[in-house]
């Protein structure tokens, strides 16, 4: 609920290159909630330390990708950086 209040989407559009955000859709909250429980049953499977791995192998793969992933969605929630925005926007 905390991702979707006016004020992170209001917070996340000015330090991001995502201007036209304007929250989740109701599709995409039900994917994230079979991704969490698809990411719960792998780390159940695979323990502590591969399931580090893959979620690290994951976000060098999604950075690499689209120019995005949870860690970059972070740190620049908490601190913005214009390196990193103009890398997303591919310039």
């Amino acid at each position: 609920m905390f991702e979707n209040s006016t004020y992170i989407i209001e917070k996340y559009r000015a330090n991001t290159i995502s201007l036209d955000y304007f929250g989740d859709s109701v599709l995409n909250s039900v994917g994230d909630v079979i991704a969490c429980g698809v990411g719960f049953w792998i780390a159940a499977r695979f323990g502590w330390w591969r399931s580090l791995a893959f979620f690290i192998l994951v976000e060098v793969v999604l950075m690499l990708w689209i120019r995005d992933s949870l860690l970059l969605n972070i740190v620049m929630l908490i601190h913005p950086f214009e390196a990193i925005k103009s890398w997303q926007a591919g310039m």
